[in-house]
C-alpha cells in the first residue's frame, strides 16, 4: 500500500503533532498516486535524454580531482526508511571524514568542478535514479542524514509522510544555504552542526510543513518550473 494507515506508521511518527498533516494528505491519496507515476515517467525520460550530459560531467569530475564520480551517502526518506542517495561528487574524496556533513561558504573541501556543479544544481542529476527506485520524488523535503533526523521535533516527523525530494520551495528559498550558514556561524560562534540544528533546520522545516498542507500535483509542477527559473537566474 503506497499510503500507510495511521497505525502502520513508525512509532516516532504516530504523534498528535503529525496527525493534522497525515489527515490532510490522506484526503489527497489519489494525487499522491498520480505524483508517483509522474515521477517515474519523467525520471525515466530525463535519464535517457540527459545521459550524454551526465557522461560528460562524469568525465569532468574524474579529470578535476581524484576519487569516485558519484557521492553516495545514507539518507532518510518516507516513513523513516534509510537509503543511499546518488549525487555527483562535488567535494574531495572522503570529505565526510574531514569535516561536518553540512558545508559552509568557502568550504575548502569543495572541488573546482564541484563549485560549478553546485552553482547550477547539476550535482543533483543522478538523483533521477533514486526517483526511479521510488526512494525520492521530484518535489519534497530534501533528505537529511539520520543524525539530523534524530534532532527532529515531533511535528517535523510529518515531513516523512512523503518521499524525500530533489527540490522544494525550501530549496529555492535556501539556494544560497552556504552563505546563510556562514552568517549564523559569524553571529553565534557555534559549530556548523549546532547552527544547522538550532537555526537553519527549523527555518527550512516551516517551508516543508507548509508544503504538506498545500500539496497538489499542480503545485508540484509549479515548483519544478520555479526551480528551473531559480537555477537560470
Amino acid at each position: 500500500m503506497y499510503f500507510k494507515k495511521w497505525n502502520e506508521l513508525p512509532e516516532t511518527m504516530r504523534r498528535d503533532a503529525v496527525r493534522p498533516y497525515y489527515e490532510a494528505l490522506e484526503k489527497r491519496k489519489a494525487g499522491i498516486i498520480v505524483k508517483r507515476w509522474i515521477d517515474l515517467i519523467l525520471a525515466l525520460g530525463l535519464s535517457l535524454v540527459l545521459s550524454p550530459v551526465m557522461l560528460i560531467l562524469a568525465l569532468c569530475i574524474k579529470l578535476d580531482s581524484r576519487g569516485p564520480v558519484f557521492f553516495r551517502q545514507e539518507r532518510v526518506t518516507r516513513y523513516g526508511k534509510l537509503y543511499r542517495i546518488f549525487k555527483f561528487r562535488t567535494m574531495v574524496n572522503d570529505a565526510d571524514k574531514k569535516g561536518p556533513a553540512i558545508t559552509k561558504s568557502g568550504d575548502a573541501r569543495i572541488t573546482r568542478m564541484g563549485r560549478l556543479l553546485r552553482k547550477c544544481r547539476l550535482d543533483e542529476l543522478p538523483q533521477l535514479f533514486n526517483v526511479i527506485a521510488g526512494d525520492m520524488s521530484f518535489v519534497g523535503t530534501r533528505p537529511e542524514v539520520k543524525k539530523y533526523v534524530d534532532e527532529y521535533t515531533e511535528e517535523m516527523y510529518a515531513t516523512l509522510l512523503l518521499p524525500a525530494g530533489i527540490t522544494s520551495r525550501t530549496s529555492i528559498a535556501y539556494k544560497d544555504e552556504d552563505e546563510v550558514m556562514e552568517s549564523y556561524l559569524t553571529k553565534t560562534g557555534k559549530s556548523v552542526d549546532e547552527v544547522y540544528v538550532e537555526y537553519v533546520l527549523p527555518e527550512k522545516m516551516r517551508w516543508n510543513l507548509c508544503y504538506l498542507k498545500e500539496f497538489s500535483v499542480f503545485g508540484d509542477f509549479k515548483l519544478m518550473i520555479d526551480t528551473v527559473l531559480a537555477v537560470l537566474k
